[in-house]
């Protein structure tokens, strides 16, 4: 039986740093997003994605995938989403088992709407803290820890979200 390998009090600081950290901001996100769009992060961030394909449009799977989110939640996303008239589906006429989500104009328009004051959100809650050097190397540790995460062959990744 391998021993536990406990959090030291620098590695017990910086965790709940983090897990504090990143509810309050999800919490910010959220908030000034349901309160100017109606909906939560996660679907401005499909919106989002959207919005940056040529056509504005997304394999569904592919957008599972980019936001870590399983299928089926992906899914209840795209209806509610198709609901306000910003995001149609689309078969894909080469796979009969996928579909593309597509922005409308509607939804591009609401997206534009409310990016503004998403960023400035984004800044208050973050990037006004950091300074150059430090924007970096959070940026550095978000992306060592992402690689960990969806490594194929790293000892965490079984049963990744987008797969179930």
């Amino acid at each position: 039986m391998e021993k536990t390998r406990w959090l030291d009090d620098e590695e017990q600081r910086a965790w709940r740093a983090y897990c504090n950290a990143s509810a309050l901001l999800e919490d910010t996100l959220d908030q000034q997003l349901r309160s100017t769009l109606g909906v939560p992060q996660l679907y401005y961030a499909v919106m989002v994605r959207l919005s940056e394909m040529p056509d504005r449009r997304l394999r569904m799977t592919a957008i599972a995938e980019e936001l870590k989110v399983s299928r089926s939640r992906l899914t209840h996303m795209i209806r509610r989403l198709e609901e306000e008239g910003w995001v149609r589906r689309e078969d894909c006429p080469s796979d009969k088992r996928s579909q593309f989500a597509v922005m409308t104009d509607e939804g591009m328009a609401a997206l534009e709407k409310t990016a503004p004051g998403h960023v400035s959100t984004v800044r208050a809650a973050v990037f006004d803290h950091l300074t150059a050097e430090q924007t970096r190397h959070f940026a550095e540790v978000c992306e060592t820890i992402l690689a960990a995460l969806t490594d194929p062959d790293g000892p965490v990744t079984t049963g990744l979200p987008w797969r179930r």
